[in-house]
């Protein structure tokens, strides 16, 4: 029986230009960071990261120095249905709730998994936790990630733009607004999207 209080908090990167793509390219995910929280004991329990190959572009200059993640890194990820078939297998994605920060990750994962035919790995209940931050401290705009890190008064562990380092900061976040109000727990686990 799947433990109800855990959440999967997933952030990933895709390839990314400085600009236009070029022509016949189109932006893939190259790296699901993955960090699963207990929402009842209020910790970050494991963190994952799963590099992903793509098949219809290139890591370019640009996203290198954005993410730190080379081509030559990448070739040596799974494909991008093996690593929809690891979160449904290993991470109980389609049973467990989770979150991202915005909705990016939710879309991103949807048209690629259009694009190529993989099966979409997650259920249905995802939250937005941009939008409950945002909420939680009334602010006009919603803010970035690290930019959230500041106003919660947290540090940003590890690199920003790195799934595995900000589903971390992520999961973080999550923690926090647990504990300004227990009753985002709720909220975290029951959205539907």
């Amino acid at each position: 029986m799947e433990n109800s209080e855990l959440l999967n908090v997933v952030d990933v990167e895709a390839t990314c230009w400085d600009g236009r793509p070029p022509q016949g390219a189109v932006s893939e995910i190259i790296e699901i960071g993955l960090t699963v929280v207990d929402l009842h004991t209020r910790e970050r329990v494991s963190r994952h990261r799963v590099l992903v190959r793509p098949a219809r572009s290139t890591v370019s200059a640009f996203c290198t120095e954005l993410t730190g993640l080379t081509q030559e890194e990448v070739e040596k990820g799974l494909t991008f249905t093996e690593a929809c078939r690891l979160l449904a297998a290993e991470h109980a994605a389609g049973r467990r709730p989770w979150a991202s920060w915005g909705d990016y990750d939710r879309h991103q994962f949807t048209r690629q998994c259009q694009s190529t035919g993989a099966p979409y790995p997650f259920g249905r209940r995802h939250t937005n936790v941009k939008a409950v931050f945002t909420e939680a401290y009334e602010l006009r705009k919603r803010p970035g990630m690290a930019q959230a890190l500041q106003v919660a008064g947290l540090p940003l562990e590890g690199r920003h733009h790195r799934g595995e380092d900000d589903a971390w900061n992520i999961a973080a976040l999550t923690l926090h607004l647990v504990s300004l109000d227990p009753r985002h727990a709720e909220r975290l686990t029951a959205a539907p999207v």
